[in-house]
């Protein structure tokens, strides 16, 4: 099987989620809490891998991850443009 990746990266949401949960002061493990809530298998060490671009992002999480952060989902999933544009830069 086939490692699942898009344009070299794992998953188009783990700037913005970085980027989020800092802005509003959260650990890792405090954002993880708050997707356990709502019954999302998420600790630190896979919050980490999301964040590093290590780990896909299933389409459930990126709601969940939206309502955590106070966000909309088009706007964590607003990273692929940033991300072909990165991918063309590099030539």
């Amino acid at each position: 099987m086939q490692p699942i990746q898009f344009y070299g990266q794992k998953n188009i949401t783990s700037r913005r989620i970085q980027e989020t949960r800092k802005r509003l002061g959260l650990s890792q493990d405090q954002l993880a809490a708050r997707l356990q809530v709502m019954n999302v298998n998420m600790d630190q060490q896979i919050l980490s891998r999301i964040e590093r671009n290590l780990r896909i992002v299933t389409d459930y999480e990126v709601v969940c991850f939206a309502r955590a952060l106070g966000v909309s989902e088009s706007w964590l999933l607003g990273g692929f443009d940033e991300i072909a544009a990165k991918s063309q830069t590099k030539g």
